[in-house]
């Protein structure tokens, strides 16, 4: 005997995990929930987050914290399912989250196969199935009223056609492609009758120009502000229009940047450096909170009580002895066992300079393969935000990384998968999609 109604999932992710979860222990009885993935083993990007512990969410989730969508559009969607909620569902499913110093909950096995287990457990115990391996290729819509109000999907997929009466999109973007995102579900959704805003690579490192001395550092990491300016018409500079800045740890590397600081602004950096005429530049504060004229001020304070004390002795006490060195080498072009007190006007101003401005001349990330998430994605405003459901076609649903939202790092990317997959879920479970006009389906 047939089942009443289907609802297909396509893609198994963390978001698409949830969608099947929430629809299995919410729709009627003799509903078949089916999730779709192309991967043989299912969750590899799961698997790999957080270092191998699963970053699962964070202790504070706002919407200033995302970028893509509307505040007030992303804030609904994160009010439907909060960190507490998260906490509660895990705690539920059998595994405790803990919460570090840097706001981050993982879970306390620090083991991301712990969470991966219990969101397959939990969508296998609601009834939910898996199929592995099946890749989907196409999805076309028919709209057959003696049979059913519901617009019906036929699912193209490796090993065969399937039907159903609702489809969740969450086969997410293009970064990690090794884990299988391959930005395939873009195509799904132009062809169903969504738009697709450009894409780009986000929560990535940053490349620096090729031999620059700060790739000699690779290791050293340190707190930062990074500013992300305009440069003005006519200059390479970085002393136009401030667009973004980012506090946190960078990581120097031997081909440029990584850590939380240069992945959380690197997303910026690419759109601003596409959007920008004459691009964006990109500054280091090492001593965050330190302003120029008050560290100039600071410095003078500091020879003239202590004549005998050089200028690498000086920097050591904020900054690792190597990073020290070079930046005097490099930036002040004077010799580190140099007293700070004989430090000349412009030299001392050129270490208050490489101290709080430091000029990181990034060429480019290093693209969707290093990437933890895309930018750009299915604008929410196509999105009925309490639903996920498409306002373009009726009994479609998009949840997680297809939709133009992405977080910052540190669990806010699985937290938006977890609101977006349980709202498509919760909704697909129950409509019966009372609006009968057909999708606008695109060639």
């Amino acid at each position: 005997m047939q089942p009443a109604r289907t609802i297909a999932i396509i893609g198994a992710g963390a978001a698409g995990l949830f969608a099947a979860i929430f629809a299995a222990r919410n729709a009627p009885p003799g509903t078949r929930v089916v999730a779709f993935d192309g991967a043989k083993k299912l969750g590899a990007k799961i698997l790999v987050s957080g270092g191998g512990r699963c970053n699962v969410t964070h202790h504070v989730i706002r919407a200033d914290d995302y970028a893509g969508g509307s505040r007030n559009a992303i804030k609904k969607v994160l009010r439907s399912f909060t960190v507490d909620d998260t906490v509660a569902f895990f705690a539920a499913c059998g595994v405790e989250l803990k919460h570090e110093d840097t706001g981050k909950l993982f879970p306390t096995s620090d083991r991301a196969r712990s969470i991966l287990n219990a969101l397959l457990t939990a969508a296998y115990d609601a009834g939910a199935e898996l199929l592995t391996e099946h890749r989907v290729s196409g999805i076309s819509v028919a709209h057959d009223k003696a049979t059913s109000p519901a617009p019906r999907f036929q699912i193209q997929t490796s090993q065969g056609p399937f039907t159903a009466h609702n489809v969740i999109l969450a086969t997410g973007g293009l970064a990690l492609p090794a884990t299988g995102s391959d930005g395939f579900g873009y195509q799904l959704a132009r062809h169903l009758g969504h738009t697709v805003t450009d894409t780009w690579p986000a929560l990535v490192p940053l490349l620096l120009t090729k031999n620059h001395w700060l790739t000699t550092l690779s290791g050293i990491a340190l707190d930062t502000e990074l500013t992300l300016n305009a440069a003005p018409s006519g200059t390479q500079s970085g002393t136009g229009k401030v667009l973004h800045r980012q506090t946190g740890a960078t990581l120097f590397t031997h081909f440029g940047l990584s850590g939380p600081a240069p992945m959380d602004i690197s997303r910026h950096f690419t759109a601003h450096q596409a959007a920008q005429p004459h691009g964006a530049t990109l500054t280091a504060n090492l001593l965050p909170g330190r302003q120029p004229q008050a560290l100039d001020t600071a410095l003078i304070q500091h020879a003239a009580t202590h004549p005998h004390l050089t200028v690498l002795q000086a920097l050591e006490v904020h900054l690792p002895t190597r990073l020290a060195a070079a930046l005097i080498e490099h930036q002040v072009h004077t010799q580190p066992n140099r007293p700070l007190a004989h430090l000349p006007k412009d030299a001392r101003r050129r270490l208050v300079t490489a101290l709080t401005a430091l000029p990181l001349p990034i060429t480019t990330d290093r693209g969707y393969a290093h990437a933890e998430v895309t930018a750009g994605g299915v604008p929410l405003t196509e999105i009925q935000l309490a639903t996920m459901h498409s306002r373009h076609c009726p009994g479609l649903h998009l949840a997680g990384e297809i939709l133009n939202v992405d977080g910052r790092i540190g669990g806010y990317n699985f937290q938006w998968a977890w609101c977006t997959g349980r709202l498509a879920g919760l909704a697909a479970a129950t409509d019966i999609n009372p609006d009968s006009s057909e999708c606008t389906v695109k060639p």
